[in-house]
């Protein structure tokens, strides 16, 4: 019990200073909605050209946009803490060293912090712009009550495999001398892979197959296209458990990570 207070005393003092940064979701949620409606014009254009070509129901597609716009903060890698890579580069985390915790636990408390409460300012409003929008580019309502209810599990479990794959990030940066080469590799790939780009159907099939294998899918793709019905059945299956069989990969092998890069770290100066 006095683990899991520490950790979320991290992630409390986390969470409360990212709702301070309310412009800057204002800000955020009108660049999203701009965004968002600009691609369900060119989806809408691209089933018009040819119809028989286009692999999602078009409301599907719509509320796969609108969904990932609200969320987008909570499953991006290119909003990474800084401060962590800081701490790495500059030799502050000396002082992380020093406490009496786990610092792969604190980083990861914090990053889900930092995540929920950015995604938190910024989903409610766009939703509610996106559920009044006009016939075709309004956010549908969940394909059933089990659909909403398997959507915001894989939510949760979309989060973990992001957080715990942007703390490889974080730990990888321990063996480099400047973490940017590694943001710029993770992000592009997470964008392209998640469907945080273009849904992962609009992908030609062969390659479809093998990038749902991967653990970028279940950041983005599974839980969005759970929520219309696009995957459902032992497709929707599949994905859960490839979400869940990731998670556990990559804390477990991030773990080790952690411990390895601990006992190699020097930290020069006074």
């Amino acid at each position: 019990m006095t683990n899991y207070k520490k950790y979320f005393s991290f992630f409390r003092l986390q969470f409360n200073m990212e709702l301070q940064y309310r412009v800057a979701a204002v800000s955020g949620v009108v660049t999203q909605i701009l965004w968002g409606f600009m691609e369900c014009l060119a989806f809408r254009a691209f089933q018009e050209s040819d119809f028989s070509a286009y692999p999602m129901a078009f409301s599907a597609t719509v509320s796969y946009i609108w969904l990932r716009e609200a969320f987008l903060a909570a499953f991006t890698t290119w909003n990474a803490d800084g401060e962590i890579f800081d701490s790495i580069m500059n030799g502050g985390i000396a002082y992380e060293l020093c406490r009496p915790v786990s610092v792969y636990n604190m980083w990861f408390s914090k990053t889900a912090a930092g995540r929920i409460a950015r995604a938190g300012l910024r989903c409610i409003p766009l939703l509610a712009i996106a559920f009044i929008l006009p016939r075709p580019f309004r956010l549908m309502l969940p394909a059933g009550p089990q659909h909403f209810i398997l959507f915001a599990i894989t939510l949760l479990l979309g989060l973990g495999v992001t957080v715990a794959f942007c703390m490889f990030t974080y730990i990888l940066a321990f063996f480099t001398i400047s973490p940017q080469g590694l943001r710029m590799i993770f992000t592009s790939m997470v964008d392209f892979l998640s469907g945080a780009i273009m849904p992962l159907p609009f992908m030609p099939e062969r390659v479809r197959k093998i990038v749902e294998l991967l653990p970028f899918a279940g950041m983005f793709d599974v839980p969005l296209r759970i929520y219309s019905g696009d995957l459902a059945g032992a497709d929707m299956l599949r994905g859960i458990g490839l979400q869940c069989f990731w998670l556990i990969v990559l804390v477990v092998c991030g773990k080790a990570l952690c411990r390895a890069a601990e006992r190699r770290i020097v930290v020069q100066g006074g």
